[in-house]
């Protein structure tokens, strides 16, 4: 057990952490919660309005739909890449310059800016230039992203998961590499199928992994601005706004900071909930499971 002098050096080497994340994220934080509830004309001059900026976003219908899109999406995007994250994983050697090599390819689409990431499907799914635009319209389907709603929706998912299904890869990896092989020789002897092996072997020590895949994933969903930005600009009409877009149209678009202000502050709490609610539920089935 620590003594209570080992304690205190503990704290005192997190504070240096600790006074950088407030300053960076608790200020701005406060700066945002003090704007959204003022009406903000210009540098000098502002009134007080409680909570109306809040009832208004709350009431918002443009609101209600682009959280509807975010929510179809963050989870659409998580139901495909988490399988095949895994799937890709398991299918890798765990040793020798083979592995190596194919980690270092699945890491390719991570090392690539995300405006980047949007300016290649841009140009990629393009049914005149594109590859794959040209390809699916070879097929005799006409396809067009800037055209058709369902379209840019499947091309916005399909670059989702190109750009981060690696992340899942790369974890997965480590998780399936720190397995003792003793466990695997075990189940070998006693007649184990694979959906065994990864059932009661991989996936249970794959819990921690998954959790901290789905939690990066699922945050960085809800967040996401630039690729659909620069892919769709939000279209055809407003079928691909989500709520960072929307965000963005009211803060810099229209210039309503008391408003943008509160309309951050419920983003922020919305994420804040769901990724505690999916946390709890994973631990909650994870200990019901050892239990």
């Amino acid at each position: 057990m620590r003594t209570k002098p080992e304690r205190q050096a503990a704290w005192l080497m997190v504070l240096p952490v600790v006074l950088v994340v407030a300053f960076s994220g608790v200020v701005p934080l406060m700066t945002v919660v003090n704007y959204s509830v003022q009406d903000i004309l210009d540098v000098d001059t502002r009134f007080f309005v409680g909570f109306d900026w809040y009832r208004d976003a709350l009431r918002d219908v443009r609101l209600h739909e682009a959280l509807w899109r975010q929510l179809v999406f963050s989870f659409t995007a998580l139901a495909i890449e988490l399988p095949l994250g895994i799937l890709v994983a398991r299918c890798l050697p765990r040793q020798g310059r083979a592995a190596s090599l194919l980690l270092v390819l699945c890491a390719i689409p991570l090392l690539v800016p995300l405006n980047v990431v949007g300016t290649i499907w841009q140009i990629f799914a393009r049914g005149d230039i594109g590859m794959l635009g040209a390809a699916i319209n070879g097929l005799g389907i006409d396809y067009n992203y800037t055209r058709e709603p369902l379209h840019a929706w499947m091309t916005l998912v399909a670059m989702d998961v190109w750009h981060w299904t690696s992340l899942v890869v790369l974890l997965g990896f480590a998780g399936l590499s720190s397995i003792p092989p003793a466990y695997y020789q075990a189940a070998d002897l006693d007649g184990a199928g694979r959906w065994q092996v990864f059932r009661h072997v991989e996936l249970p020590h794959l819990r921690a992994v998954l959790l901290i895949a789905v939690l990066l994933r699922l945050m960085d969903s809800l967040m996401i601005y630039t690729e659909p930005f620069v892919l769709t600009g939000g279209g055809p009409g407003n079928t691909t706004t989500f709520l960072s877009q929307h965000l963005a149209t009211i803060a810099v678009g229209q210039f309503d900071l008391g408003p943008a202000a509160a309309f951050s502050v419920i983003y922020f709490l919305l994420i804040l909930l769901l990724c505690w609610l999916f946390h709890t539920l994973v631990v909650a089935g994870a200990e019901r499971d050892d239990a």
